[in-house]
């Protein structure tokens, strides 16, 4: 009878096992969307450093996290090229399987200078093959200096030979209110960021855009309540939770984006 009682406990504790690790398993298995932008996308560690948030904050609420972890990996003050150079990508790349998504949105730190002495995270303008062997006061030594649209093509190209699906994102706008008024202006980067969409035909969420068109339609003191005084830059709470939400209804409008699967 003992020996019936303890190989009765055997198997449940062997069926306990496997049914454990097929869970654990299929919690691994989960997809990824990785972010992967400046301090418009995540300021500070994310928590609202200085009033000042960006976008990635809360995106995680949109999607339903028991099938999809949300990981918010960007950075202030970086470009899409020292989030490359400074080994920001290596980490994130180590960590995207086949399956996951890496939206991405630089452009705003693009505009500085190649070499200066502060940040050195310029990249040349436009989306060309074009390269500048430059002198890096940073990390003193010469350094090769590419396009922006080089080091974006390079972010989409690591993440199609994951097997990962890569979303580009436009920049959010700066903040358009001058002398009272919403004063609308062209932003070249978020051109060139749908341009080299388009050409590596991978999906993309015209953010900026989208945002003027709400900023277009809304008062003054409406679209100054999305900022700080601190700067023309980064949004406060409320400005990062419409362009989150603004994200998520230009991934709706996506044809063929599996990522939709995953909102809430």
């Amino acid at each position: 009878m003992k020996s019936n009682r303890k190989y009765l406990s055997l198997i449940l504790l062997g069926a306990f096992t496997i049914f454990s690790s097929f869970i654990i398993l299929k919690q691994k298995e989960k997809p990824t969307l990785f972010l992967i932008g400046d301090s418009t996308v995540k300021n500070g560690k994310g928590k609202g450093d200085g009033s000042l948030w960006g976008w990635g904050s809360f995106i995680e609420n949109f999607f339903n996290t028991d099938k999809i972890n949300v990981e918010n990996n960007a950075l202030g003050g970086t470009s899409s090229r020292t989030f490359q150079t400074n080994g920001l990508w290596d980490a994130v790349l180590a960590k995207v399987k086949k399956g996951d998504f890496v939206m991405m949105q630089f452009g705003h730190n693009d505009s500085s200078p190649l070499d200066d002495t502060a940040r050195a995270r310029g990249t040349i303008k436009g989306i060309g093959m074009e390269s500048k062997d430059t002198y890096n006061p940073i990390k003193k030594k010469q350094e090769i200096v590419y396009t922006y649209g080089w080091y974006m093509r390079k972010f989409i190209n690591d993440i199609k030979a994951k097997g990962a699906t890569a979303i580009v994102c436009s920049s959010i706008p700066r903040n358009p209110v001058k002398e009272g008024k919403v004063v609308l202006v062209n932003d070249s980067y978020a051109s060139w960021a749908q341009e080299v969409a388009k050409a590596e035909k991978v999906d993309f969420i015209p953010l900026n855009q989208l945002i003027k068109d709400k900023y277009a339609v809304s008062t003054a003191d409406e679209v100054k309540s999305y900022f700080t005084e601190k700067d023309h830059t980064h949004t406060n709470e409320a400005g990062a939770k419409v362009n989150a939400n603004l994200v998520v209804e230009g991934l709706k409008s996506l044809k063929k984006n599996k990522l939709k699967a995953y909102l809430k």
